[in-house]
């Protein structure tokens, strides 16, 4: 049996994306829940009457939407502390919206710090050029670069939600390949 982080990667398709929520549930995908409700059974986490309540709901689970609630108060949601912070195994579609809207934070961080660097250094150039044996004030250039890197900033700002859908779906391929790499370890030498 798989650690508890580890359930949801015990599954083909991540039972608690809404996007997999309606797919058909197969006996491999109850026998996974099974597995968790016997673990908390013998922890005594779950008492007699609890466990056979829970496990005629695994039995008569036809969507893997069903299979979640079951355990959601035995089996933590989010990924185990043992996960390094860059694996995506064991992430929830929340953990996945969570990291992409960090991401696009410090996008966002760099075009406005780049715009106001940019600009200082641009302008201080251009006060050091015009005072050559007194203040001769020639065409203010720094201006363009100012409104380049501002344009960065808007741009930023103003496509949020499009880079936040991106940055999951680009996470989700990522996770799709990390548990595809981690299948063949997680095979015993059985098979």
């Amino acid at each position: 049996m798989s650690e508890p982080g580890d359930v949801w990667s015990s599954f083909d398709h991540d039972p608690r994306q809404p996007a997999n929520a309606g797919l058909r549930a197969s006996d491999r995908d109850r026998e996974v829940i099974r597995s968790v409700l016997a673990a908390a059974y013998a922890d005594g986490r779950l008492d007699r009457e609890e466990f056979d309540e829970r496990s005629e709901l695994v039995t008569s689970a036809r969507t893997l939407g069903d299979l979640p609630p079951i355990t959601a108060d035995l089996v933590p949601d989010r990924a185990i502390e043992r996960h390094s912070s860059s694996s995506l195994v064991g992430a929830s579609p929340q953990e996945l919206r969570r990291r992409a809207e960090l991401h696009w934070q410090a996008e966002r961080r760099n075009a406005i710090v780049g715009f106001f660097g940019a600009s200082l250094v641009c302008w201080a150039i251009w006060l050091a050029t015009s005072w050559s044996g007194g203040f001769d004030p020639y065409f203010p250039w720094p201006l363009i670069v100012m409104a380049a890197s501002l344009a960065n900033v808007i741009r930023t700002q103003v496509t949020k939600e499009d880079s936040i859908r991106d940055g999951v779906h680009h996470l989700e391929k990522k996770q799709a390949k990390q548990l595809r790499s981690r299948r063949p370890d997680e095979s015993g030498p059985d098979q």
